[in-house]
């Protein structure tokens, strides 16, 4: 589920950059950077590197507070005398509100998996089972 929401997190924000690449003043940088590290961090998923969630929600924490400053933005943009965007100003900021439903629920997911411990790995002994038989009789 977090690679999923990973995924869906770098949909938006690239739709969010490409649609007001001109109006974002400077920030286009962070924000590939920040795409990128998203694609990083859901490899590292994909190969159960469990390390790596507590900063996923960290990263989603972060961009949830941006999405959430970011939203009444683009709204606001919707009037005129604003320089128009590629994408609508109120299509960026429906994104925007959807790019922070996705980031919270990332934070959660993360967490979640966080907490379920991937990495501890329990020995198994087959003797200790009930319906061990050992091989000699």
């Amino acid at each position: 589920m977090v690679v999923v929401l990973l995924a869906a997190s770098i949909a938006l924000i690239a739709l969010i950059l490409i649609g007001g690449w001109d109006a974002m003043q400077g920030v286009q940088n962070l924000t590939i950077l920040w795409v990128v590290v998203y694609a990083l961090f859901a490899w590292y998923v994909l190969r159960w590197n469990r390390g790596v969630l507590p900063v996923i929600a960290a990263l989603g924490i972060l961009m949830l507070i941006f999405g959430l400053v970011a939203m009444p933005a683009w709204f606001d943009r919707d009037a005129p005398g604003f320089a128009e965007t590629t994408l609508a100003a109120g299509l960026l900021g429906t994104l925007t509100a959807v790019l922070v439903a996705v980031q919270a629920l990332l934070i959660f997911f993360a967490m979640q998996g966080f907490r379920q411990e991937w990495n501890v790995e329990v020995e198994h002994w087959p003797e200790e089972e009930p319906d061990y038989v050992p091989l000699g009789v």
